[in-house]
């Protein structure tokens, strides 16, 4: 499973669940910026503030990396 830990307003976050769904990948969207349980998760994950945080099954991408996800996916 796929989880991303987002922001309404977050550029890179918008671009990974575009990549995501051209790929027709499924995912989950936690929207950090109201759910404070998801943004305690995304921080014991990754030990960041920042966002995008991808989870592709325990593993931890921090950003919008098209490498490290296409890896985490066995895509490339």
């Amino acid at each position: 499973m796929i989880k991303i830990y987002s922001t309404p307003t977050c550029p890179y976050c918008e671009m990974a669940k575009g990549y995501f769904k051209k790929n027709n990948i499924g995912y989950e969207v936690y929207d950090v910026s109201t759910d404070e349980a998801s943004q305690e998760e995304m921080i014991k994950k990754s030990h960041q503030m920042g966002v995008p945080v991808i989870d592709i099954d325990g593993v931890i991408i921090v950003g919008f990396n098209k490498t490290e996800i296409d890896k985490a996916l066995n895509l490339k």
